[in-house]
């Protein structure tokens, strides 16, 4: 049986595969007011609904008021994410997405966020893997690529960035 090598984060050999990732654009979504159902047995169940927002960069356009945020919060303090919204480019295409994440860092930390106190978005991992749907022909390359995307929470917006997976 052949020997299994362990994983080594630093391992530099030439040899490696490489993912790459090309940036793409950025969501801000405008959030709402957070409601809560409560400990369900799996965790806090957390429904923030999204209000508005933009996209810059290879795409402009705005986030449409509707939508939102559905996140469970762990004994943890981890953060299972599912956002469903759309936004509309600035050239008439709708654009739906479905993002799922997670966030988590330090207990304190999170639980700043959570009062909506800021919190330096370098001390939290906030990771999403969004994806895209649009009957607009020049927007269906959304459609056939896989994207992920690096976030940060704020008190009335997250931050997404979005990057192709090439």
């Amino acid at each position: 049986m052949p020997a299994v090598r362990p994983f080594n984060p630093t391992s530099s050999r030439s040899n490696d595969p490489i993912l790459e990732t090309r940036y793409v654009f950025t969501i801000t979504a405008r959030i709402g007011d957070v409601v809560s159902a409560g400990e369900t047995g799996i965790g806090v169940r957390r429904i923030i609904p999204i209000i508005g927002g933009e996209v810059r960069g290879a795409i402009n356009g705005k986030v449409l008021p509707f939508g939102a945020d559905f996140q469970v919060i762990r004994p943890n303090e981890l953060i299972e994410l599912e956002a469903k919204y759309a936004f509309e480019t600035d050239d008439g295409a709708v654009v739906y997405v479905e993002n799922k994440g997670m966030r988590f860092g330090p207990v304190d930390l999170l639980q700043k966020l959570k009062r909506g106190e800021p919190v330096d978005p370098a001390l939290i991992y906030f990771r999403t893997v969004p994806k895209f749907e649009t009957g607009h022909e020049k927007y269906r390359w959304l459609m056939q690529n896989i994207f992920v995307a690096s976030a940060a929470r704020h008190a009335d917006r997250v931050v997404i960035d979005v990057h192709q997976v090439m």
